[in-house]
């Protein structure tokens, strides 16, 4: 990394028009006062970007904000990425109208999807999408910023993290995702019923990560010296139908909240802390084991996350940004975000050390029983100009056979990106495999769903 000034720092946003990590990444920005620069807005909207240029410099603008950024929109990659020490990539492949598609084409077959856009055919026709972007946008940093960090936000995050390796090996890219947190903090909430604290943060719970991608696992978890794996299954053995509410957020009214109870019972099948949202989680297994149907999906207590909810959820952040970008509303810089990507860019800068989970190639055998070209989600150690992947140990073999078709799967779907989108026999192999899918339609009824979905979304 070339030397740098923090109080000059150059951010390259791919996606800059969005309505929601935008303002995330406004937001963390404003209150870090150890870094401050410009912001390069990019996006194929540049409609979108101009209003988060607005809404960015009004919100720089407050005394209460005490990191100063410019925020600028650019209209070539050249333009964006020239000179940026940091390239943030979150995206939406298309529309909302392809995604209904990825998420509720495959109940035909009575395959239903509780996110769609990671695991099962929602996520692998997303990743069909996806990808070709991402080599482009890989191709781009190598000519223009090769020394760049690249801090990705979009799903499917395993995929587009090996897209960007595989465009440009030589890359410093990494996924960030906050899935874990939410797991550290149900452990928090049990450390506290069970042990009595009164104040316990995620932040005081250390956990060891392995996985891949919304299908994260702990196979160590410690509160202040405690082994809180006994705690965990002490608080499953009494709540275990039940679940866990917390306090301001019960599952029935809200669309991403869970009661944990898939949680709960892959804990008891498999042994391992399950580290991500139900709704996550629950892709990644057999389709009949929490997805066979939405009666069995409330039995577990959480909800299918419908594309109608996501476009009128666009609706409402679209009319936000319009009172954003006239001053009728400000963005609340007293409330957290939930997010690390601008603590970790200031370790990068040599300003602190940090643990944190990452995606990134398994090169350092992290998880060793995993292929070295596979994308893990397990911590690693920021600092100045580098990330160290820490070990995290092999899977037990139980859990490794949950998370090796999805691993697969990867492959044959990068293979058929590579070879222009055009293997829709590889695509059906992959939806073959998939555990939403195997065992549960025949392959014919696969092939047509494929060849539909192919033709409609790409």
């Amino acid at each position: 990394m070339k030397d740098i000034n923090v109080k000059n720092l150059t951010i390259a946003y791919i996606g800059g028009g969005s309505r929601g990590w935008a303002w995330t990444l406004m937001t963390d920005l404003a209150k870090e006062k150890e870094l401050s620069g410009t912001v390069r807005l990019y996006d194929i909207d540049k409609d979108a970007a101009e209003n988060n240029k607005i809404i960015g410099n009004r919100l720089s603008s407050r005394p209460d904000a005490v990191g100063k950024w410019n925020y600028a929109v650019s209209n070539t990659y050249e333009e964006a990425l020239t000179g940026a020490d940091f390239v943030i990539i979150s995206i939406l492949p298309k529309t909302f109208d392809e995604m209904e598609i990825d998420v509720h084409m495959p109940e035909r077959l009575g395959i239903y999807q509780s996110v769609g856009d990671t695991a099962g055919p929602g996520g692998m026709m997303r990743a069909l999408r996806t990808l070709p972007m991402f080599i482009e946008f890989a191709e781009n940093i190598k000519k223009y910023c090769p020394d760049a960090w690249v801090i990705n936000y979009t799903n499917p995050m395993s995929l587009c993290v090996k897209a960007l390796y595989t465009t440009f090996p030589e890359i410093k890219a990494f996924g960030c995702c906050h899935e874990v947190f939410g797991t550290q903090k149900v452990l928090a909430e049990i450390v506290k019923r069970e042990l009595g604290e009164a104040e316990v943060t995620k932040d005081d719970i250390k956990i060891n990560v392995l996985g891949i991608n919304h299908f994260t696992w702990f196979d160590y978890a410690s509160y202040k010296g405690t082994d809180l794996f006994p705690v965990y299954k002490k608080y499953i053995d009494e709540h275990y139908e039940e679940g866990l509410d917390k306090n301001d957020t019960n599952w029935m009214n809200s669309t991403f909240a869970c009661a944990h109870r898939v949680k709960f019972d892959l804990f008891r099948r498999f042994g391992l802390i399950a580290a991500a949202g139900d709704r996550h989680l629950a892709e990644f297994m057999p389709g009949n084991d929490y997805l066979k149907n939405p009666e069995q999906v409330r039995d577990w207590k959480f909800g299918l996350t419908t594309v109608s909810w996501r476009k009128n959820d666009l609706k409402e952040r679209l009319e936000r940004a319009g009172r954003l970008a006239r001053g009728e509303e400000d963005i609340n810089l007293t409330e957290e975000t939930g997010e690390e990507g601008v603590l970790l860019m200031k370790a990068i800068c040599g300003l602190g050390r940090v643990i944190a989970n990452v995606n990134i190639p398994n090169f350092a055998h992290q998880i060793p029983n995993l292929p070295e070209t596979a994308v893990v989600e397990t911590n690693a150690l920021f600092e100045r100009d580098a990330i160290r992947p820490v070990y995290a140990g092999a899977l037990p073999e139980n859990v490794k056979a949950l998370i090796t078709p999805h691993v697969e799967n990867h492959e044959r779907i990068m293979k058929v990106v590579l070879g222009g989108n055009k293997d829709s026999e590889l695509v059906c192999e992959a939806f073959m495999n998939d555990p939403l899918i195997k065992g549960r339609a025949s392959k014919d009824d696969v092939s047509a769903l494929v060849k539909d979905m192919m033709e409609a979304t790409l």
